[in-house]
């Protein structure tokens, strides 16, 4: 049996250098080596997941197909990757305690006194092995290497548990087997234009002190670095010159793999695993096209993100990766315009009459509007009011999970006259409570008490926008993360009115998906369609919202439909549609990219 490989990427001096960028590009140099890549984040806080912390905090929640609620991170190995990953591919110090105090309670240490090392340490080592071995590219058979990124900063506290049992694990694996690349800064000093290693070198004489020896360095920096400051690196860190990458500052990120190959990267990785010669070079052909053209994109296309949480982009990355993808494929320069979603209210027009004009002035210059999803009351008139202009004035509209519970309000206030339409999330006492708690949701615990992970919603019919943009599919899968839902009782008199739920699951009860027929693009969606966007897959959805904002919807529909095989067959508890057939699932936007790329674009 072969023995898996390791490749361990540690950050110093500061956080939000990149590690997890560096891993995720890291993992995509060795697949296009020809090997198989899985990946582990390892997250120091006490928290068993994200799922409970504030995007304020840590940025998004991702979310993955089996629910779990995990590291952002996680979002830019599946991205890069196209892997499928499980909750067990992000450890937590608070799921690593509660593993070995539920032994303990169990008896399991047969009376020993339960401490940090060796049981704790031994916990991380056998969830690493164990989560290594997992197969996440749906390939049978373990992934040839494991690429893992620990959270912080080498020298934090809480990180002290686990980098001693990384550094027995160096020892357990065995010399060959273990690659430690450490991402460090090379600052500039504006004054002298020096790029200064005394940060780096006491990064590394810190983490050499903890029982760690770093086999590559990738320093960050504003620019490439000089070949004295490599050799001074080289000479007081002991790593080669050779293995010492730059990280400077690019335009995207997607040119950091192709940093890392220029830089041979691989053949460093390659030389301290013991692998043999290199299978395949890594040419990273779609990477560099896709990279170069998203450079010298310069028609724009602008999309409002009316939000809670506009301070911080981390706290919608999947969005904005989504909105890139989806504006690469169609040729177009994305401008994100950040509204805050309280700054449209009433309220403010009273108390900040400048804050006012402005959100308002970028929602109305808007070629397309967005309302993502989010929790609490706060900004959420704002996001009626954003969702009334962009129906009223015929603007492209995407609204998700609560963006399109909004919605949903909007249209009952607005359409059917019903003035405190509202959800119970905002208002218990409501008289019309067009979205309310789900039945099966905990109100006592909120840690992993959602509807989560990928869930089936059927089409309930055939003429329609996001069937179309699916390719004409029966059905799809998509990932979810919420407490409550459109009210089942309110949806005939809302389609009565004109509101179509063209979607549902396959209890025909609860609504995934709302459409307007007669607007240019206005559609809603309870799951969240960016977490399974890919550079060279768009999200169908983000899409479709891309080309109606720029006057390309009509052959962003043509391609879904041109993508898709129609079957006579229908999927499980679902009724034939008027045409009597369901659709074949197949990938259905990877030309998208492609296509322009090669001159064809409109």
């Amino acid at each position: 049996m072969k023995k898996m490989k390791y490749v361990l990427v540690t950050g110093g001096v500061v956080s939000g250098l990149g590690k997890g960028v560096t891993a995720s590009s890291i993992g995509l140099l060795l697949k296009e080596c020809g090997l198989r890549v899985t990946s582990i984040k390892i997250d120091p806080y006490l928290n068993k997941d994200a799922g409970t912390m504030s995007p304020f905090e840590h940025g998004e929640v991702f979310v993955l197909d089996d629910g779990g609620e995990v590291d952002l991170d996680l979002g830019n190995y599946e991205r890069f990757l196209d892997v499928q990953l499980t909750s067990d591919n992000n450890i937590t110090t608070g799921k690593i305690y509660q593993f070995v105090l539920d032994k303990e309670r169990k008896g399991d240490y047969l009376g020993k006194t339960v401490q940090v090392v060796p049981h704790i340490t031994d916990a991380i080592q056998e969830w690493i092995e164990r989560v290594a071995m997992i197969p996440v590219d749906g390939k049978e058979g373990p992934a040839d290497v494991c690429v893992i990124e620990l959270g912080g900063t080498i020298g934090d506290i809480e990180s002290m548990p686990f980098i001693e049992a990384l550094g027995q694990f160096s020892c357990r694996v065995g010399v060959g087997n273990f690659c430690l690349i450490h991402v460090s800064l090379v600052p500039v000093l504006n004054v002298v234009g020096e790029q200064k290693t005394k940060p780096t070198q006491h990064s590394v004489r810190g983490l050499r002190g903890l029982g760690l020896t770093p086999n590559i360095l990738a320093c960050r920096s504003t620019m490439a670095l000089d070949d004295n400051v490599k050799e001074k690196l080289s000479q007081f860190c002991h790593v080669s010159a050779e293995h010492i990458i730059t990280l400077y500052d690019v335009p995207n990120i997607w040119h950091i793999p192709l940093l890392l190959r220029d830089q041979k990267a691989h053949e460093a990785i390659f030389k301290v695993l013991n692998l043999p010669s290199i299978t395949e070079e890594p040419l990273l052909m779609e990477w560099t096209t896709r990279a170069t053209i998203c450079d010298k994109l310069h028609e724009p296309v602008r999309i409002a993100i009316v939000g809670k949480y506009t301070g911080i982009s981390d706290t919608y990355l999947s969005i904005l990766k989504a909105l890139l993808h989806a504006s690469v494929a169609r040729g177009k320069k994305l401008i994100v315009d950040w509204v805050p979603a309280s700054d449209l209210e009433d309220m403010t027009e009273i108390e900040n009459l400048d804050a006012y004009k402005a959100a308002w002035k970028l929602l109305k210059s808007a070629d397309g509007v967005l309302v993502p999803g989010g929790f609490g009351d706060r900004g959420v008139q704002g996001k009626i009011l954003a969702a009334k202009h962009a129906r009223e004035n015929r603007i492209p509209f995407l609204g998700i999970c609560l963006g399109m519970q909004i919605a949903v309000i909007e249209f009952a206030r607005s359409v059917l006259g019903l003035k405190d339409a509202n959800s119970t999330e905002f208002d218990p006492n409501t008289r019309n409570p067009c979205v309310i708690f789900m039945p099966e949701g905990s109100k006592t615990h909120k840690g992993g008490t959602m509807r989560l992970g990928s869930r089936r919603t059927y089409f309930q019919v055939s003429d329609c926008k996001s069937v179309k943009l699916y390719g004409n599919r029966g059905f799809i899968d998509e990932r979810h993360r919420h407490r409550y839902e459109v009210n089942p009782d309110m949806v005939a008199r809302l389609e009565n009115a004109g509101l179509s739920f063209t979607g549902k699951d396959q209890t025909g009860q609860r609504m995934e998906i709302i459409e307007l027929p007669d607007h240019p693009y206005y559609i809603g969606v309870q799951f969240h369609p960016e977490f399974k966007s890919r550079p060279g897959k768009p999200s169908a959805l983000f899409l479709g919202l891309i080309g109606a904002a720029c006057g390309q919807l009509n052959d962003v529909l043509q391609s879904g439909l041109e993508s898709q095989e129609k079957v006579n067959c229908c999927p499980p508890n679902m009724k034939p549609n008027q045409n009597g057939y369901a659709t074949k699932p197949t990938n259905i936007i990877t030309d998208a990219v492609y296509s322009y790329c090669n001159g064809v674009h409109s």
